[in-house]
């Protein structure tokens, strides 16, 4: 049995309030930042956000989305550290200045796939039962390793959630040496399992993973409801137009 353990009272600017938590007693901790609307708004639907390789839960990304999701779009936002990564960082990492990706693949593809799965479900059910959140309208976003781990949380949880944002992803990466480190038999497995409407959103000249093998991804997703977006340039940009397709998208299947 899993607890949810606040860490501070929260931070509140601009309105937004941003707090954090520690989900522990399974595997290992689970930390994890909350930005909700304020003035609170009861209740919110909710957005979990899962961010990208060697990144973590407050990185730049997560801290633009959070706000903007919380403070424009008025929805609920959480984001947990992916293994190896942020607070749950290898010591090999932080020493020897290793990659958290490196150390990741370590783990074994689905040892770490099933582990994050099970955080994610832990997160949804503590969070999902707070006052302040509409557990009937939740929604997954990530990107890259956002992808790689949350397409198959996506698949496991099912109708729980009423849409999901995904992309930067592929069945295959375009670099053959991290083959052996590949999700793509997993994708294989759970993208035919996905059926709430998804967005996916893919980077034109992509250095990690190739177009076409993004597309073969996308095609496996099984939802008749769902839409693919291109944009020029490589796999970390993220262009301003394309975070508002996300949000508009969240915010359509969560308050239209």
């Amino acid at each position: 049995m899993t607890t949810l353990e606040w860490l501070d009272d929260g931070n509140k600017e601009g309105g937004v309030a941003e707090r954090q938590f520690v989900i522990k007693g399974g595997m290992g901790p689970v930390p994890g930042i909350m930005w909700s609307p304020e003035p609170a708004e009861t209740p919110v639907p909710l957005v979990l956000f899962g961010h990208g390789g060697s990144g973590h839960k407050r990185n730049d990304r997560c801290l633009m989305l959070g706000r903007r999701l919380a403070g424009v779009s008025r929805l609920a936002v959480v984001a947990i550290d992916g293994p190896t990564h942020g607070d749950r960082a290898n010591p090999r990492s932080t020493s020897e200045g290793i990659d958290p990706m490196e150390v990741l693949a370590d783990m074994g593809v689905d040892n770490a796939l099933d582990g994050m799965v099970e955080d994610w479900c832990d997160t949804l059910e503590h969070i999902s039962a707070l006052d302040q959140i509409d557990s009937d309208q939740v929604a997954y976003m990530g990107f890259s390793m956002g992808t790689r781990f949350g397409l198959p949380f996506v698949a496991a949880v099912g109708d729980r959630l009423r849409c999901a944002v995904l992309g930067k992803n592929a069945l295959e990466p375009s670099d053959y040496a991290r083959m052996a480190n590949s999700p793509g038999h997993r994708f294989k497995k759970d993208a035919p399992n996905i059926h709430v409407p998804v967005l996916f959103h893919m980077q034109w000249d992509d250095e990690l993973f190739a177009r076409d093998s993004q597309c073969a991804l996308f095609d496996m997703i099984a939802t008749e409801d769902k839409r693919l977006i291109a944009y020029p340039g490589p796999h970390g940009r993220a262009a301003p137009e394309a975070v508002d397709v996300w949000c508009q998208f969240l915010e359509s299947n969560l308050k239209g």
